[in-house]
């Protein structure tokens, strides 16, 4: 949540024209940060940040407010996130909105939270654009609008915000503050999947292989589950199961349906062991000990290489 350090700031300094000495000081204190010596960024930060240094106020912000170096004083973060906010940084406006919200260092102000969001939301900052449309789509500081929420849900989207591209992907599909449209729930699940939201790939795939809302296609659900199932989605490889049990989108492959089996019941016994526990009992059936043996080296060799 809080925690966006400035990190460029010596091109902020020559756009000034600040002396190269101050500059070497930001920069001393952000290498001093990076290596874990928050005592010595926090002495060089300070004189600055007391100067009206936009990015070292936001920084010692962040110091205050994480607690890295120092007791944690979330009065002392707000203060200093206010000073940068007040000059126009974007982020330190973010983060003083949401202590605004949470009632954190200063007392719980919805309306102040707004303020802050929409400063930095107007300012193209798709954090605050998502905080904003949440805080319209609540009703929290202002009066409830579900199409104003979905609106600036749709320009953090556009930037690539996953958090909001989901926001859309369930507005569409429950009609909140737009018509129910599924092929534009769908646009956006497809537009999370391609940045490689795992979540998102296991729905696109999904809508492939049932057929339901997009031509059916088993190639494409093969490919959508094959790379959710790289990043641990656990419902991908017991689909993916399936469909090489099946030979549907991939070469029939018994080992790999073994294989794809034993991960999702790995990766989530609570959920997926009991349905998928009998099934490798009737596989393993079909099963010769060689085939068997593969299955589980290769399962276990994807699950080391996951710490799993």
């Amino acid at each position: 949540m809080n925690g966006h350090l400035s990190r460029a700031a010596v091109v902020v300094w020559a756009l000034l024209g600040a002396t190269a000495g101050w500059a070497a000081d930001f920069d001393k204190g952000a290498e001093a940060y990076q290596r874990g010596d928050f005592s010595t960024a926090l002495r060089e930060w300070r004189p600055l940040a007391e100067q009206g240094d936009v990015d070292a106020q936001n920084n010692l912000a962040v110091i205050y407010y994480q607690g890295t170096g120092v007791a944690q004083d979330h009065v002392e973060a707000a203060k200093w996130y206010r000073l940068a906010a007040e000059q126009g940084h974007v982020d330190a406006q973010v983060d003083l909105g949401r202590m605004y919200q949470l009632g954190q260092g200063v007392a719980r102000d919805p309306e102040e939270a707004v303020k802050w969001f929409r400063q930095a939301a107007e300012q193209d900052h798709p954090v605050a654009q998502v905080n904003l449309g949440i805080v319209y789509l609540e009703g929290l500081g202002v009066e409830k609008d579900e199409a104003e929420a979905v609106r600036w849900f749709r320009l953090a989207a556009e930037q690539g915000h996953l958090g909001a591209q989901n926001n859309l992907v369930f507005a569409y599909r429950q009609g909140i503050g737009v018509e129910k449209d599924e092929a534009e729930a769908l646009r956006w699940v497809r537009r999370a999947a391609e940045q490689d939201a795992a979540p998102a790939q296991y729905a696109l795939a999904l809508a492939y292989d049932s057929g339901s809302v997009l031509p059916q296609d088993h190639l494409e659900a093969a490919k959508w589950y094959q790379l959710a199932a790289e990043q641990g989605h656990s419902a991908a490889h017991a689909a993916l199961a399936d469909l090489y049990l099946d030979g549907k989108g991939v070469a029939q492959d018994i080992v790999m349906a073994h294989v794809h089996s034993s991960i999702a019941a790995k990766l989530d016994p609570e959920r997926l062991g009991p349905r998928i526990e009998p099934f490798l009992r009737t596989i393993e059936g079909r099963m010769t000990p060689a085939e068997l043996s593969t299955a589980r080296d290769l399962a276990g060799e994807w699950l080391e290489t996951q710490g799993r």
